[in-house]
């Protein structure tokens, strides 16, 4: 029996300052407004803090400072995108990355998505980056940035 795989998949195109990111549509639990998080103690800049959400205190991560896009993260027009965290810790379900605007949803095939810069050298939590239709887009090592925040986390406590 062969498992093939889907032609096209959903994805949101998320403005970060800086920049966009792209992520599968099933990664994004929801887009809420910005609150001032609680700082973590001894964090790295890009760990913003934490937020509340749903009865969960979520790490806030900004990936434009974590990928070098931006020094700092722009308070005007913030979200927050939650993410589905995919590293199976039942404490950290969750991760938030602080975006710019709403995203947006964009239907991805192989055609569309072209990768571009250098396949070897890759900003901290970037895995890929890609043209999407006209847009310059980053993928981001989810993976790894979820281990850098439980790293992080772990190293404030």
């Amino acid at each position: 029996m062969s498992t093939e795989l889907p032609r096209e998949i959903r994805g949101v195109l998320v403005h970060v300052t800086g920049g966009r990111v792209l992520l599968p549509n099933a990664t994004v639990a929801e887009v809420i407004t910005f609150a001032t998080p609680d700082k973590v103690a001894n964090a790295p800049e890009w760990l913003l803090g934490r937020i509340a959400w749903r009865g969960w205190r979520l790490p806030l991560v900004s990936f434009s400072i974590l990928a070098g896009f931006a020094a700092q993260e722009r308070a005007l027009n913030s979200r927050v995108a939650v993410l589905k965290a995919l590293g199976g810790n039942p404490r950290m379900p969750f991760i938030a990355m602080a975006t710019q605007g709403f995203p947006r949803l964009t239907t991805l095939s192989q055609d569309i998505i072209v990768p571009t810069g250098d396949e070897n050298a890759h900003p901290p939590g970037v895995r890929e980056q890609v043209l999407v239709r006209d847009d310059h887009a980053v993928i981001p090592d989810l993976d790894a940035i979820e281990a850098m925040v439980q790293e992080a986390l772990a190293a404030a406590a």
